[in-house]
């Protein structure tokens, strides 16, 4: 019998949208799950998958040393599989549905300070690659942007005048975020610079990136994360952040501040608030200052 698995792509692919990392994860746990209920349920139906095979799924996944998060991760995908098999009438219903969440630990996001944002932006030297790389951890910091967005902008997504940019977010929603004066002024001094790189460049893309490299070509995901770990490089103070640090610290100075977390959230392009919690973290110290100011019976 087909698991219908090339459908099940296609669907991920144009109706849900999803970027082709989270696309192929889905495909790779989707067929792992088929190989693991022929070879050990007996199974070669998805309509005769039961919820104690699923559970015997996530189970030897716990045998092999996988991690929590990485079990979460496969229960959600066979959760979407099946789901998508229900809605065509392929099977009668979802079994992974019913199966528990393997609960994971939720440390706090890594944090820093505002005064150490400074200092690793202020250390980037200003040469062609040091403005474009300012440009792109300014706009990461001032816009709380994640990086697969950062690198997705093109570069009429971003209004200089406004100091607006407009993101393509996950799932294809749009968000149009503000950004600061530092920004700005560090994506002039960096324009000038790709247009040089484009202009030497012989690349086919039809749209133009805002963030290239310096052979003209948009900047990758990979490329990003090299570019924080070389910055953090010329600090002491600072030891192992990436991109998505930015993003942490943008929300968690946003709401230090005073700024109404759900504005935070709408910034942050968060279909719910409790992910939004989880990007923002403030010291006892801190909630209980805000208190004292702020409560008329503190």
């Amino acid at each position: 019998m087909s698991w219908h698995l090339e459908e099940f792509t296609l669907y991920l692919r144009d109706e849900r949208n999803l970027s082709v990392h989270t696309l192929r994860a889905y495909e790779r746990e989707a067929a792992a799950f088929r190989e693991f209920a022929a070879a050990e349920m007996g199974c070669d139906d998805p309509a005769a998958v039961t919820p104690a095979a699923v559970r015997a799924y996530l189970a030897s996944l716990h045998s092999r040393r996988l991690s929590r998060v990485s079990m979460q991760r496969a229960l959600g995908a066979l959760r979407t599989f099946f789901r998508f098999l229900a809605r065509e009438g392929w099977v009668g219903s979802n079994p992974a549905r019913v199966v528990p969440t393997p609960r994971a630990p939720k440390p706090l996001p890594e944090v820093v300070t505002a005064p150490q944002v400074s200092e690793l932006l202020g250390a980037l030297p200003d040469t062609p690659a040091g403005r474009r790389d300012r440009a792109a951890l300014e706009l990461l910091y001032g816009s709380g942007l994640r990086a697969a967005e950062l690198v997705g902008l093109d570069l009429d997504d971003v209004d200089l005048g406004r100091r607006l940019v407009r993101v393509r977010g996950k799932g294809g929603k749009e968000r149009v975020v503000p950004f600061g004066r530092p920004a700005e002024q560090a994506l002039r001094a960096y324009l000038p610079d790709r247009a040089a790189w484009r202009a030497a460049a012989a690349t086919g893309e039809r749209r133009e990136p805002l963030f290239v490299n310096q052979r003209g070509s948009r900047l990758s995901d990979r490329s990003l994360r090299r570019i924080m770990t070389a910055a953090v490089q010329l600090l002491a103070s600072l030891h192992h952040l990436h991109p998505h640090t930015l993003r942490h610290a943008f929300a968690t100075h946003l709401l230090e501040a005073g700024m109404d977390l759900r504005a935070i959230q709408e910034l942050l392009g968060h279909a719910s608030l409790s992910t939004t919690q989880r990007y923002t973290h403030l010291d006892l110290a801190h909630l209980m200052e805000t208190y004292r100011r702020a409560h008329p019976k503190a």
